[in-house]
């Protein structure tokens, strides 16, 4: 028997997928028919896509082989070599792509030692490295052209192994040996197959015959055992970037429908040195297909957009378009789009596809962006018409000229007294006004535009901003910064339209979004009142939006949406009278653990079941569900002070397994180690790899700082939404922590985070865990042995899987103070443990 069909070399042409067959799943392999139409649409292609095919072939998933012979054009083809390394780029922060590096010099060595690499010394170099040893024969009167590779581990199998190449009957390319080929496959004359022949008849004999002899003692299976590693396929990049890539093609197929449109583009100001490019697509209602679902009616488009420069694609761009059936007056249906590119020439590819009717309008012109400045005004409109309308949004582009930036101070935990800079440009900036937390608390009227606040003890959020404004008393300039947010804020800001500003035909919506780290914005939303109006998927997030007649109250809001399902907003009132105040209104969310008098957790309890007191006055449940299913982000903070030698091992492993019990997929894990200083060793990540290599080589030292360490991973919590857990493991008092016990407390009331303590030992204060934990509707544990946590552990872990979510609106709408909650159950017998309070 040889070897298994999948790993079989049949050439890196027979590798491509067809041109004109669909995307392929990555457990599928082309049929003959589809391999000999790959063939065919691969001896299409200009040589320099033919050469990086056959130069990435082993990284190529069928997927994204079929998805770069369907392009027919060359533009499209580099864009997609460029999002090709991009999605395996490993370090993306950085201005290297050190897989592609890597690749690339591979490439280049592996040409350079066998010539060519389409056969599997190439294959097998560029996917697991040079080996250690590489042994060549020169016994050409015993043995076929022959190599032996020893590997010490690769980067696809981590143990020692030999493979044994070998060109069949003397001829073609090289290939691997296997042990189901019999010793008479490698040599020369059959009647001299043994490794005597070999030790004894070749230069470097014993060598070589040491590899043959350890492949062919492998047997023919625990061989193919090895070569299924060595020969792995590597993992395609997480998500989903083919399918993005796809979605922002504007090709279209031969004999697709159509519907008749009209396009207007005009360049109504500047931003910076980029002048803004404004397109306006009418569609005739007549010919727009509306759906209907439920009691609603609409029309639906989605745009894509490609621009062109000198021949490559300088960018893409998506938007999508709804129209509620019942606000549609007139006899044409409005999309407005925006782009900002440097003055210069261009070529703009726009397709607009009707959703409900299936078919397209395709347009691709010529676009000369000109320069516009001061000096220089913009160009006569295209489009009288669509000018007037706009003008009202159009009139707040911002040039940026003029800007304000914040300088934020180095490090994290900002307390204490703090000093804050900023960075002005452009002329006619007469005062700054600096607000914190929205109110006024200083304004300077010449440079430096600096302030020095007091920011209190504790590392609380607050809002900073920085407000410039001309000798007129107009705003030119803003910037805003959220202090002590920590990496995982997400949040949308509108920065236009201004509230309680009138407008009457059309406004600019603008939005600033911050991403929590390692994230990407899917998709803004803008709505006119509850109407979405247009959904932008890439930045900037800037939309003119057209406003029906009658200068009535309306609101403008922005939603913000992760891949993972997360989702911000923000709204701004326009044409609102004086008298409207804007009021902030936010639930107060409570986690909570309903146990038995046996300390076990019960389920399927009802909305009727739980009641909520806040500050002694009963409140209305408006939300309740249960949250087993719900994303969890945990930390677990584990002392590595030098008392906790004996111990060390074995919280390693208990917290291994904690992780591999609770983390899914929707889950997030974080690890903070900590002596006399805390360290993040694991950002929240659902990779149980890394979660291990960070719990790896852990070295028991130094002292306790346990506050100063609870209140840092807390802070790392910041901006998290959700169900959010914190595990404390530790065998000591606190001994060198700058923040204390009531700093600790106070900080853990407020940082929405359940507590769970488990202390080990008799030198912890256990009336200060246990009381972070109840404060917060955690728990605490007390051991006398590491053996004992993994029972401790799984309690915790059935704990968050068995969580209630009661939320309520205050009815207390004055006070700063700290509230105190209760949530009581009405069956006897039964617990609800929860967080006692929060600072509004």
């Amino acid at each position: 028997m040889g070897r298994p069909t999948a790993f079989l070399l049949t050439g890196l042409l027979a590798l491509a997928a067809a041109a004109a067959a669909p995307a392929l799943a990555d457990d599928e392999k082309p049929t003959r028919k589809e391999r000999k139409a790959q063939e065919e649409a691969i001896q299409k292609l200009p040589e320099k896509y033919r050469a990086w095919l056959e130069q990435v072939a082993v990284l190529l998933s069928d997927e994204e082989r079929a998805t770069f012979l369907a392009l027919e054009k060359d533009y499209q083809r580099d864009a997609f070599i460029k999002e090709f390394w991009a999605a395996r780029d490993p370090y993306p922060d950085t201005a290297r792509n050190e897989l592609k590096d890597r690749w690339e010099e591979r490439m280049l060595e592996a040409r350079a030692s066998f010539d060519v690499l389409d056969d599997q010394r190439s294959r097998i170099f560029l996917s697991n490295g040079p080996p250690t040893v590489r042994i060549v024969s020169r016994c050409t009167s015993i043995l076929q052209p022959l190599e032996v590779w020893f590997y010490r581990g690769s980067e696809l199998a981590k143990f020692e192994f030999f493979l044994v190449f070998y060109k069949r009957w003397g001829a073609g390319k090289f290939r691997l040996w296997e042990p189901s080929e019999g010793l008479d496959a490698l040599f020369q004359h059959g009647e001299e197959a043994n490794l005597r022949a070999i030790a004894d008849g070749c230069i470097d004999g014993d060598k070589l015959a040491a590899g043959i002899g350890w492949v062919a003692q492998q047997g023919m299976f625990g061989y193919a055992t090895i070569l299924q590693k060595v020969e792995k396929q590597p993992e395609p990049p997480k998500g989903e970037w083919v399918a993005t890539f796809k979605s922002y093609s504007t090709d279209l197929a031969q004999g697709t429908p159509t519907f008749p449109a009209k396009i207007a583009v005009d360049f109504p100001g500047r931003h910076q040195a980029r002048t803004v490019v404004q397109g306006m697509i009418t569609v005739p209602v007549a010919d727009a297909a509306a759906v209907q679902l439920g009691e609603h009616r609409s029309y639906n488009f989605a745009l894509t957009g490609e621009v062109l420069q000198e021949g490559a694609l300088f960018e893409s761009f998506r938007y999508k378009f709804d129209f509620p059936v019942e606000e549609v007056s007139g006899e044409s249906l409005a999309m407005v789009f925006e782009r900002t590119l440097r003055p210069g020439d261009y070529t703009l590819a726009l397709k607009l596809e009707d959703l409900n009717g299936k078919r397209f309008y395709r347009e691709e012109r010529a676009l000369a962006v000109p320069q516009v400045t001061r000096d220089a005004a913009p160009p006569p409109p295209a489009d009288a018409e669509s000018a007037r309308l706009l003008a009202e949004a159009n009139a707040a582009i911002g040039t940026g000229e003029r800007t304000i930036q914040l300088v934020e101070p180095h490090g994290d935990l900002h307390t204490g007294m703090l000093r804050f800079e900023t960075l002005t440009t452009g002329p006619g900036i007469a005062k700054v006004t600096f607000e914190l937390d929205g109110k006024p608390v200083l304004t300077k009227r010449k440079p430096p535009y600096s302030v020095e606040l007091d920011l209190g003890s504790l590392p609380r959020t607050h809002q900073l901003s920085a407000v410039a404004f001309d000798a007129g008393g107009q705003e030119v300039a803003r910037d805003e910064m959220t202090l002590n947010a920590g990496d995982h804020r997400f949040a949308v800001e509108l920065v236009e339209p201004r509230g309680g500003k009138r407008y009457e035909s059309s406004l600019r919506a603008e939005a600033q979004v911050q991403v929590p780290e390692g994230s990407a914005v899917e998709r803004v939303e803008f709505y006119l009142n509850e109407t979405l109006v247009a959904t932008l998927y890439q930045p900037p997030f800037a939309q003119p939006i057209l406003l029906p007649e009658g200068n009535a109250l309306s609101y403008v809001r922005a939603v913000a949406h992760l891949a993972d399902g997360a989702a911000t907003e923000d709204t701004v009132f326009v044409n609102a009278p004086d008298y409207l105040d804007e009021l902030d209104i936010e639930f107060v969310e409570l986690y909570t653990t309903v146990v038995d008098r046996q300390g076990r957790p019960v389920e399927g309890l009802t909305q009727k079941d739980f009641s909520v007191v806040e500050d002694g006055v009963k409140q209305e449940i408006v939300r309740f569900e249960k949250v087993a299913d719900r994303p969890i982000h945990a930390a677990v903070l584990l002392d590595v002070s030098a008392s906790m030698e004996p111990e060390i091992e074995r919280a390693q492993g208990a917290a291994l397994r904690f992780f591999e019990q609770t983390v899914r997929p929707k889950d997030r894990a974080a690890l903070v180690t900590f002596n006399d200083r805390p360290t993040l060793a694991a950002k929240f990540t659902n990779e149980q790899k890394s979660l291990a290599a960070a719990l790896a080589g852990l070295k028991a030292e130094r002292g306790t700082s346990l506050y100063d360490s609870l209140i840092f991973a807390l802070y790392y919590f910041n901006g998290v939404r959700g169900q959010k857990a914190a595990v404390v493991l530790s065998d000591g008092k606190d001994e060198s922590s700058r923040f204390g016990f009531d700093g600790a407390l106070e900080y853990a009331r407020r940082a929405g985070v359940t507590v769970y303590v488990v202390g080990l030992g008799e030198d912890v204060d256990r009336k200060k865990l246990a009381r972070l934990a109840e404060e917060t509707g955690g728990r605490a544990f007390f051991l006398q042995s590491a053996a004992e946590l993994d029972g401790i552990y799984t309690i915790i872990q059935r704990e968050l899987r068995s969580q209630y979510l009661v939320a309520y609106q205050s009815a207390n709408t004055t006070g700063e103070g700290f509230r105190t909650v209760e949530v009581k159950v009405a069956r006897s017998g039964l617990e609800a443990k929860t967080m006692r309070g929060y600072y509004p």
